[in-house]
């Protein structure tokens, strides 16, 4: 049937006296379209350029309808197309949960959160078709306002709300743990989709529920919150040019700016009244002001990521080159230090003939101190390997007590030369682990080596504990302890300590840093706790057992 009080539209949508709805739909709509489109096609495999596309493409069939609704005159065409506003809002407002979470993570979401996201959609796209969804229409007004199931309506604009409130948790939890650069991202990209949800979702609820009660003569107010899709738009115009967000290339600026002048040069073509035209003239222009802001500003950018790129290019090659030459340096030193101590070691064997008692105190000192060198230019070797991303692991079932226990073991004639009690203690019985038994050694061992060297008097005590899933090895010690100061220099490359240096002048400062790369490669961490200078410390692993 058509509606008999209302004339027959021109070209199937055009009808007089509503300039509003068309300056609403159509410029934000194509600008939507246009965004969503070049994203789409700047990195289709990616899943949040996909998402971004799909949102876009939901609102403009939601903007379809609703001019369809506002202009035609077939009821039976008005009443299929007002049954699709439920389902399309409730999938702008599922839709942009999942973009937010896919944002933020920079990864897709787990099964169990897209079988929620089915949940929640799943009574709108059940209801849609049935009475409880739609079940009249008025001829008279031409409109199905009053007829809309009202636990249906309320359910799918309370979708719009939780959309809000869930990415708002999400927005606040993630920038908490954020990288600074990150951060500028998570405030665009959140402020952008709230805005968006709030304007369309509030305003096209109220003008429904409004016109629905007879408060007001139409649902015109709807109008104004499609205009939150433009500030979203903008928002990710910014994304795209300033941070790559979508992987689309910088020269989008200019694209995003001259299409927004033409939809918006566009309106001249069916605005009428003197005031519409000037609103038109003024935002066309103040459009046109900002557009060559920012494509200057995203030049100058464009510049100075050039200029990093190339530096950052260079650097990396100066870093390869350096870790060449520091490998060849060190196996060439490494290999004429180990030919040294080889030959004292033979000496004091008496390979050479008879050794008095005062060349076997020289012989000795030498063995000692070549030693002390090729320990020293292996340390800086294992740094560099790290790295470089050389290293590598061969992960097997191994015991941590045993495995420790065999180090304490070897280390006890260095404790008790300088009268360190020395002892291994355990609470549990199981403490096997994947891991890969020869870094692992070198970790455990660099710990209690330390201990012992950082401790004149006292004791040295590593203790192990299995609590759930987690085994913990800790190495205390009565030593000279840690400062604040001190304290942040730990596990860093090359760190150094004031207090530690006067005790250990011979150390690399690259110990801790070989240690954490190694428990962190086994999912474990490490870390120090000490009340300060004079009074001891304790180093702690954890590790995670099956």
């Amino acid at each position: 049937m058509i509606c008999p009080y209302f004339p027959e539209p021109s070209y199937f949508l055009f009808v007089p006296d509503l300039s509003l709805v068309y300056y609403a739909h159509f410029p934000v709509t194509i600008l939507a379209l246009l965004v969503g489109l070049f994203v789409f096609f700047s990195g289709r495999t990616f899943l949040l350029n996909r998402l971004l596309f799909f949102i876009v493409l939901a609102f403009v069939l939601w903007n379809i309808i609703n001019l369809i609704a506002w202009t035609n005159i077939h009821s039976d065409f008005i009443l299929f197309s007002w049954s699709l506003f439920g389902p399309l809002s409730a999938l702008i407002s599922i839709l942009s949960i999942y973009f937010m979470h896919v944002f933020l993570e920079k990864k897709d979401v787990g099964v169990r959160v897209k079988l929620v996201f089915l949940a929640l959609l799943a009574p709108v796209f059940a209801l849609s078709p049935t009475p409880f969804g739609l079940n009249g229409f008025n001829l008279t007004e031409c409109d199905a306002f009053g007829f809309e199931g009202f636990a249906y309506e309320v359910y799918y604009t309370s979708l719009g709300f939780l959309a809000m409130a869930w990415i708002l948790v999400l927005l606040v939890h993630r920038y908490r743990k954020a990288e600074a650069g990150f951060k500028k991202q998570i405030v665009l990209m959140g402020t952008g989709i709230e805005l968006f949800l709030f304007s369309f979702i509030t305003t096209v609820f109220l003008a429904s529920y409004l016109a629905g009660q007879g408060i007001l003569t139409d649902s015109e107010l709807e109008v104004y919150g499609l205009f939150g899709m433009l500030v979203f738009m903008v928002y990710i115009g910014i994304l795209l040019v300033k941070f790559k967000t979508f992987h689309a290339s910088l020269i989008a600026s200019q694209a995003l700016v001259i299409a927004l002048l033409i939809l918006i040069g566009s309106q001249f073509t069916f605005v009428t009244s003197e005031t519409q035209q000037l609103l038109v003239g003024v935002t066309l222009l103040l459009t046109a002001a900002a557009g060559i802001v920012l494509i200057r500003s995203v030049k100058k950018e464009i510049e100075q990521r050039k200029h990093i790129e190339h530096l950052a290019g260079e650097l990396e090659k100066a870093n390869k080159q350096q870790i060449i030459l520091l490998h060849f340096i060190t196996h060439q030193i490494k290999g004429y230090v180990t030919k040294s101590r080889n030959l004292f070691a033979s000496l004091m064997e008496g390979d050479y003939g008879p050794v008095t008692d005062p060349m076997k105190a020289m012989l000795e000192e030498g063995l000692r101190s070549d030693t002390k060198g090729v320990n020293t230019i292996q340390e800086i070797l294992n740094a560099a390997n790290i790295q470089s991303g050389k290293v590598t692991y061969a992960k097997a079932p191994l015991d941590l007590k045993e495995l420790a226990t065999t180090i304490a073991n070897d280390l006890k004639p260095n404790a008790d030369a300088k009268g360190l009690a020395l002892a291994v203690t355990s609470e549990g019985n199981d403490f096997t682990i994947q891991g890969d038994r020869l870094q692992l050694t070198n970790a455990v061992k660099n710990l209690i080596d330390n201990s012992i060297k950082y401790t004149l008097k006292g004791s040295v005590n590593v203790s192990l504990t299995r609590k759930d899933s987690k085994i913990r090895l800790e190495v205390s010690d009565t030593g000279v302890g840690i400062t604040p100061e001190d304290m942040k220099l730990l596990f860093t490359e090359g760190g150094h300590g004031k207090e530690s240096s006067k005790v250990n002048v011979e150390s690399t400062g690259f110990g801790l840093y070989i240690v954490k790369n190694i428990i962190e490669a086994h999912q474990g961490k490490v870390w120090a706790e000490s009340e300060g200078a004079g009074k001891g410390s304790t180093f702690i692993v954890e590790l995670p057992a099956p």
